[in-house]
């Protein structure tokens, strides 16, 4: 029996929380967390390219900063759409898979 943690499930419940998360402030706060993780991932991604690797992500690596500048704005219930539509991504990928 596999009992390793999928990332995709992870990252489903996480999104799960934001969408269930019912105090506006707390949604907000999940949200911000989000935010910080994944430039987090960015920084440290970015620090293991060298040469013609950092070169070649280089416009997906600043696509994905500016979406997430984009997502600092959002309120609770943008928040909830957008890991609401997240979640089904996440669902639809899992679907193709199998």
């Amino acid at each position: 029996m596999n009992t390793s943690i999928k990332t995709d499930d992870v990252i489903f419940n996480f999104f799960k929380q934001i969408c269930d998360e019912k105090d506006d402030a707390k949604c907000l706060e999940l949200g911000k967390n989000w935010i910080h993780a994944m430039e987090t991932n960015l920084k440290s991604m970015e620090a293991n390219l060298n040469g013609a690797d950092k070169l070649k992500h280089k416009d997906d690596i600043q696509s994905n900063r500016v979406h997430l500048d984009g997502l600092k704005s959002k309120s609770s219930a943008e928040w909830r759409e957008y890991a609401t539509q997240c979640m089904i991504e996440i669902m639809n990928h899992k679907g193709q898979q199998s």
